[in-house]
């Protein structure tokens, strides 16, 4: 048990907290604490009724079952992993410009989920990160299942297939991707690679909240130290070499 709780806190804080949420919304669902019914984004439930927590429960619960649990296990993972990576790399020291891309894709996020009448969101915001990661990563070579090796930037497309094969869907992969792929243009390639303006600010209440740490660049539109030092390198514009990443399954 000491092992256990010193691998979680040594979670960055922001992961630590989105972790053990999607751990503790459906264990309170499978317990019959609160009925599930309750737990789901319902358009009509959120606008008519007033149950304004359902965009934060479908945020974090998922259905766990004996047809569902090895789904839901492997979306935990890739939250544990590419959102720790996310916050302690091209984010680090920066956890207010880090939880402000959570709240920009959790808000598209539940405007297209109250659209199309999607139930849970815990998935779409997993792969919005995920995608994220991989287009900051994107030359790296990555290896996944059976040994299978390819760019990073593939890796939200692979993953959208392998989640169609063991969950039935890929609506909720591309809804993800899309979202991911909303924020990194905004983000980085429009201002950075096309020299277009910063649409994307982290407000300053977020900065008050959650501090810069070790002198982290305050305000979105400048990216990550490494990713200055590969801009700098770069000879006459063009495209930016996004970092060097990490491989699947690394620590």
């Amino acid at each position: 048990m000491s092992d256990l709780g010193d691998w979680f806190r040594s979670i960055p804080l922001i992961t630590r907290y989105w972790f053990a949420g999607s751990i503790a919304v459906p264990l309170i669902g499978k317990l019959g604490l609160v009925s599930p019914v309750y737990l789901f984004l319902w358009a009509d439930a959120f606008i008519n009724r007033f149950q304004i927590w359902r965009p934060i429960t479908a945020t974090f619960f998922f259905p766990v079952g004996p047809g569902t649990g090895f789904l839901y296990l492997v979306n935990l993972y890739f939250l544990y992993q590419y959102s720790s990576r996310l916050e302690t790399g091209a984010f680090d020291g920066r956890p207010a410009d880090y939880m402000f891309m959570l709240l920009f894709n959790w808000i598209c996020i539940v405007i297209t989920g109250l659209a199309m009448d999607m139930q849970l969101l815990m998935i779409p915001l997993i792969m919005s990160v995920l995608y994220v990661w991989a287009q900051l990563n994107r030359d790296m070579i990555v290896s996944f299942w059976f040994g299978t090796r390819f760019k990073a930037c593939y890796l939200p497309w692979v993953i959208l297939g392998f989640n169609y094969i063991i969950g039935g869907s890929v609506i909720n992969e591309l809804i993800g991707n899309l979202v991911g792929h909303l924020y990194f243009f905004l983000m980085f390639k429009y201002p950075m690679d096309l020299g277009g303006r910063n649409f994307l600010s982290t407000p300053q209440f977020l900065y008050r909240w959650l501090p810069n740490r070790r002198g982290g660049v305050s305000g979105f539109g400048v990216p990550p130290a490494s990713m200055r030092r590969a801009a700098e390198d770069q000879q006459g514009g063009g495209r930016h070499n996004w970092g060097q990443g990490f491989r699947l399954g690394d620590q």
